[in-house]
């Protein structure tokens, strides 16, 4: 800890963490395994809970404390998705209709019109969440896509969790102020969602790079700013803690992991990815996140306005992707992929 900069190494000891790295909570590609061996190399772990059910929480993090030095902090992280209401029967069959020459082509068989209105696991943060929450008493508490309502924000605080969330834009940040701990700035290098929350985010994402945006965060809040997107190595760490941040979450490097839970086509593009290699698309989940282009992403995004809003079209899509390789899944990464530690654990992310 010695080594870092003033507003690192208060974030360390806030935190009881020896580097100023947060593991990003990258939902269904990581669990409470990467979050506790991060934990154990003195890097901030992460448990994504979004597509937790909120009876999986507790034990989640049950293993985390068993499997981590005593007082490591337990980070849980939610989606906070407030307009997830389930599209209109037009709008399903116009992506279905979209969809349709995929569906020909491979012979995958479409799903029916009660599974294209599932959520997917994707659950928006609400009262059971928070019950969970509540009984787990979590160090931090993250959220992507804004914050929640303000009844659960304050049961939340009030079990004595630090609040953090994401922002993509200096308005966002603003939004946040007053309301969080910590404010992660997401640049538009970062792989998977992006966390934006105000206009139309849908369709016309904020992408604001990491450098540029990190900074005016900083002189435009008074709590400490995490860096996200395009860190893979300890040069985007220190350049990001030169632009004031406290500290820098990293995502793409921890799927390499070997306790990751990504495919062995996920893990042969990180091997084989290059700078041009992802792309923002809304496609797989009708949110725009960064991830491998491929030919369902070239030939109908990479944003579409015609795809259903967030969670409600990763249903339609889904048998496409295990039907053919050119039809591949969310394979989610970010533009530094190239550059990062091909161990992809905890110990090599806090030797940068």
């Amino acid at each position: 800890m010695v080594g870092w900069p003033a507003l690192a190494r208060a974030l360390c000891a806030r935190y009881g963490v020896r580097a100023p790295i947060v593991q990003a909570p990258m939902a269904d590609a990581v669990d409470w395994r990467v979050a506790a061996g991060t934990a154990r190399a003195g890097v901030l772990g992460s448990i994504p809970c979004a597509t937790l059910a909120p009876d999986a929480i507790a034990p989640a993090a049950q293993n985390f404390r068993e499997n981590t030095p005593e007082g490591a902090p337990l980070h849980l992280n939610f989606f906070t998705t407030h307009d997830a209401a389930a599209p209109t029967a037009a709008r399903q069959e116009r992506w279905m209709e979209e969809l349709a020459p995929y569906y020909k082509e491979t012979g995958a068989t479409p799903p029916s019109n009660a599974e294209l209105v599932a959520t997917n696991g994707r659950a928006s943060f609400d009262e059971a969440a928070c019950a969970a929450v509540e009984a787990v008493r979590p160090d931090i508490v993250s959220f992507h896509f804004g914050l929640p309502e303000d009844a659960l924000l304050d049961r939340v605080r009030a079990t004595g969790a630090s609040v953090w969330c994401t922002a993509t834009t200096v308005d966002e940040a603003k939004a946040l102020s007053g309301r969080v701990d910590v404010i992660i700035a997401q640049g538009a290098e970062a792989g998977g969602h992006r966390g934006s929350f105000l206009g139309d985010c849908y369709v016309k994402p904020p992408l604001i790079g990491t450098m540029a945006l990190v900074p005016q965060v900083v002189d435009a809040v008074s709590v400490p700013v995490i860096a996200a997107g395009g860190i893979g190595d300890g040069r985007g760490v220190v350049a990001a803690l030169a632009l004031g941040a406290s500290g820098v979450s990293v995502g793409t490097a921890f799927l390499r992991a070997e306790d990751a839970l990504i495919n062995e086509g996920h893990r042969t593009a990180l091997e084989s990815s290059r700078d041009e290699a992802t792309v923002v698309t809304n496609v797989y989940s009708g949110r725009p996140a960064r991830g491998f282009a491929n030919r369902l992403v070239r030939e109908l995004g990479p944003i579409s306005p015609v795809v259903p809003e967030f969670p409600w079209a990763s249903t339609a899509v889904k048998p496409l992707s295990t039907a053919s390789g050119e039809f591949h899944g969310s394979r989610w990464a970010g533009q530094a992929a190239a550059i990062a530690s091909p161990r992809g654990d905890g110990e090599a992310v806090a030797a940068w």
